[in-house]
Order: C-alpha cells, then structure tokens, then sequence
C-alpha cells in the first residue's frame, strides 16, 4: 500500500506546474492528479509527468479517494470558491496568495477548516527563505537598534496578468514579509496605482504602510520597469540591512552604518546634534534552499503530524485586510485608510471590472 500523501494541483499554470514538480520530487508525497480547464496546460504536464491523471474537472478531483491534499493555484477571484470545495470534501489546502479577495471569504476558509479539521495553509513563499529568515532573527536580536523604516522594490517588465492587477499580483509577497519581519499588522495604509498601459488594471503602485512603534514601510511594484529587482532595505539607528533575492552570493548586505540624536542638549529649538556612526559592510553566509520546497515540506509536515502551519489562514487572512485597505484607498486618490476601520470590502468586483478588456 502506497503510504504517500496523494496530493492533487488545481491550476497548473506557472506556479502550478513548479508544485507539481516539487510534489513529484519530495519522498513522501505523489501527485496523482492534476487539474486545469486548459488543455494545453494540462499537456505540459502530461509531457513532463507521464504517470500523472489529468482532468478539468473539480469534483471529479475531490471525489478521489486517493487524494489527501489540494494545492490550489487558480485565478485570485477563484480561491475562495474552489477552496471551500476543497475543506467541504475534506481536502487539507496549500492555497497560493492571495488567500481571497474579499476579508469575509477568508474569514469563512478559516472557519470550514477548523470545522472539517483540514489544514489550511497560504503560500506566503518568502516566509520559507531562509535569508528572510535571517533578517527576522537580527530584528528580533536587536541589531537593528531603533528601526526606522523598510522599503521594498518588486518590479520587471511583465508578466502582465488578466486576472488582477500588480498591486494584488505583487504586493501580497512584500506585505507578508513586512508583517513577518515587524510582527505586526500595519495600523494604516496609503497607496495609488497608475495605469501605465493604458489598460483597465493598475501596472504600477507605490504603497505606503504605518507600523506600531513609528515604524513605516513603503512598496513599490510595477510591471513595466525595464529592470528586475527583487530587494528589500531595512534602515535603523544602528545598522542598515539589505537583502536582494537575485543574489546568490550575497543575499544578504549588512551596513554598520547608524545615526542618532546626540546626549546634548540642543542648540536652540528641536535642532538636535546628530551622532554618526560608519562602520564595515559585512556579508553574512547564509545557506540557501528552494523557498517552494521549505514550504512544501512544511506543508506535508503540517498535514501529516498536525502541526500548525507558519502561514496559516490567520496568516493569509492579515495579508487580505492589508489588500483591501491598499484598493480602498486607490479609490481614493492615496488617502490614508486605518485598518480598525476596515469593513468587509468587496475587492472581487474592482478586480473583474478591471481585468475586462
């Protein structure tokens, strides 16, 4: 008897397709079905894994027996439905970000899988780097000092999505890692997109967010910079981090460099004396893995032994909020929107009215 985890992909596209691999790849996991309403893409994985069934069916996948867990990699408006599909047949869930678009729906997730005892997991992929990982720990160690600020920048030029725009395509990964980083929700957020194309979808969007203890995060995503760029900065009284996802010699830069008001008293009003400080720039050795295998491993670990996933429903849930308050406040022209204001807004309609040609 097969003792495998029988894991099914619904939606096998891009990132589909890699889960596909990685669950093909693990010991202690098969794939036995894979789920598309493109046949063309289901022909790539026929090509790629000749043993793996095909369907474009859903039911006829939750009706597997031999099927344990789903990973879904729909379209973002989709989630909810098929994942409720999923929980209701009793189908533990590696749901890809973002978790819903409307805050109700992922509220709803979370309640099904703690009533049909599944688990639920949200593929918030960075927070299974392990240079992220790394930068946690010296935030938390205190290395930082004071920490002022963070920045993000995730830009390329495309892929350009139908299905939602670069603020909900891009954003989700920045925003779980600021939240992972601080350990926090943010209090507030500002943002504004810009149609650059043209088109009925946000290209590019600067996005503010207000952190507890003074701290703020800024991320810009944007579809149609003529550079990749995957970095995140972190700047504090003692030191300033970066990390560039694109490095694989040097993920990680710390710079012993810092500034803070000096002990004296001030010449005249609020003109405070500035210590500096300039010290070496280090970079750290860090081992690195495949994000998407840490996660799939601590997915299966999480199915298997009962474990309670890092990013769980509760987990993708704040990352929606954030979402939500960063569409709310597009509408707005950039104006401030508090999170504890925050009603159940419907981001599903601006999506689909905006991903219409």
């Amino acid at each position: 008897m097969d003792d495998k985890l029988g894991i099914a992909v619904i939606g096998c596209g891009y990132w589909g397709g890699n889960y596909v691999r990685l669950f093909s790849e693990l010991p202690n996991t098969r794939v036995v079905v894979a789920c598309d309403q493109r046949p063309a893409s289901l022909e790539k994985v026929t090509k790629r894994f000749p043993g793996i069934d095909t369907t474009t069916d859903v039911a006829e996948v939750l009706k597997r027996k031999d099927v344990d867990a789903v990973v879904v990699c729909t379209n973002a408006v989709t989630h909810y439905a098929v994942t409720r599909q999923c929980i209701e047949a009793g189908k533990h869930v590696l749901l890809e970000k973002p978790m819903t678009t409307i805050t109700s729906d992922a509220e709803h997730l979370i309640t099904l899988s703690e009533e049909y005892k599944t688990t639920l997991m949200i593929g918030h992929i960075y927070l299974y780097n392990s240079a992220i990982r790394r930068v946690k720990t010296y935030i938390d160690q205190g290395m930082m000092g004071q920490l002022y600020y963070l920045y993000t920048k995730r830009t390329n030029l495309g892929p350009i999505r139908y299905d939602v725009n670069a603020l909900w395509d891009l954003a989700p990964h920045d925003v779980s890692i600021l939240n992972y980083l601080l350990g926090s929700e943010p209090e507030w957020v500002s943002a504004v997109g810009h149609r650059a194309l043209l088109n009925r979808r946000e290209d590019v969007g600067f996005i503010v967010l207000g952190y507890p203890n003074n701290v703020i995060g800024q991320i810009h995503v944007s579809w149609v910079d003529p550079d990749k760029v995957r970095e995140i900065v972190l700047v504090g009284s003692e030191r300033r981090i970066v990390f560039n996802d694109l490095s694989v010699q040097e993920p990680i830069r710390i710079f012993e460099k810092g500034v803070l008001p000096s002990p004296q008293e001030p010449t005249n009003y609020a003109e405070h004396q500035f210590a500096m400080r300039n010290g070496d720039i280090i970079s750290p050795n860090v081992t690195l893995s495949e994000p998407l295998k840490e996660q799939g491993i601590h997915f299966v670990e999480c199915v298997t032994q009962g474990k309670q996933p890092l990013s769980d429903g509760k987990n993708g849930l704040e990352v929606v909020r954030v979402m939500q308050a960063i569409t709310e406040s597009i509408s707005r022209r950039g104006a401030p929107v508090e999170l504890a204001s925050l009603g159940s807004i419907d981001a599903t309609t601006f999506l689909q009215s905006a991903a219409a040609d």
